[in-house]
C-alpha cells in the first residue's frame, strides 16, 4: 500500500534518514539534515544517466531484480571462491533506503527481493528513479540530488554538468567516505560508460 501511495506522494523521511538521525544522537559532531524534494525535471539529465550507468546499467530492462547480473556475479564468485557484494538494482536500493537501514543482513535482502518487483509493478521507471535520486545519501546529513548539488557545488541539481554528475554517482555506494572532489579517475570511467550507453 505504501508503495502505491508513492505514485503521488513524496516520502517525508526514509529508513536510512531515520537511522542517521538516531546515530547522530551518539555523535558529538553537530548534525544537520539537508534534503529538498524536487521533480525529475529539476534534476540534471546527466545525473539521471550517471546514476543508471554507475549503479544499474540494465535499469530499463529488468523488473526490479536483475537476474542476469546476479547470475554473472554468482559465476564469478564460484570461480574465484569468494562472495562479492553488489548486484542490487536501483529499485532494490530504493526499497532499502525507504524501508530499511544500511545494515547488511539477510532480512534486509529478503525485503529488497520481496518489494522490488512490487515497486516496479506500481511505479514507473521514471518515478522510481525520481524517488531514488531525491532520497539517497550523498554525505553526512546530505540526502537527495538537490541537497548534494548545493552542498558540493553550490548550484541546483538541474545545473549539474556531466563531470559533476559522474563524480556524484561514483559516491553513491559509499557516501560517507567518498567525496566528489576526489573521484576524478572513477568519474571518467562513468562518463565513458555513459557514452557507450548513448548518453
Amino acid at each position: 500500500m505504501c508503495l502505491l501511495l508513492l505514485r503521488w506522494i513524496d516520502p517525508w523521511f526514509t529508513g536510512v534518514q531515520a537511522q542517521r538521525r538516531v546515530e547522530s544522537w551518539f555523535d558529538k559532531r553537530p548534525y544537520q539534515k539537508r534534503r529538498t524534494q524536487v521533480p525529475m525535471a529539476r534534476i540534471s539529465v546527466h545525473l539521471q544517466h550517471a546514476a543508471v550507468a554507475s549503479e544499474d546499467a540494465r535499469f530499463y530492462k529488468h523488473h526490479g531484480i536483475d537476474w542476469e547480473t546476479i547470475e554473472k556475479l554468482v559465476e564469478e564468485d564460484f570461480g574465484e571462491g569468494k562472495i562479492s557484494r553488489g548486484g542490487s538494482t536501483i529499485t532494490q536500493q530504493l526499497v532499502k533506503n525507504l524501508f530499511a537501514t544500511t545494515h547488511r543482513n539477510v532480512g534486509r535482502k529478503a525485503l529488497e527481493f520481496a518489494l522490488a518487483p512490487i515497486a516496479e509493478s506500481v511505479l514507473s521507471k521514471e518515478r522510481i528513479l525520481e524517488l531514488y535520486l531525491n532520497n539517497i545519501e550523498w554525505g553526512r546529513g546530505v540526502f537527495g540530488a538537490e541537497a548534494a548539488a548545493h552542498f558540493y557545488y553550490a548550484i541546483p541539481a538541474a545545473q549539474l554538468s556531466k563531470d559533476q554528475s559522474a563524480r556524484l554517482a561514483v559516491c553513491i555506494p559509499s557516501p560517507l567516505r567518498r567525496k566528489p572532489s576526489r573521484m576524478g579517475e572513477a568519474a571518467g570511467i562513468i562518463v565513458a560508460r555513459m557514452q557507450q550507453m548513448g548518453w
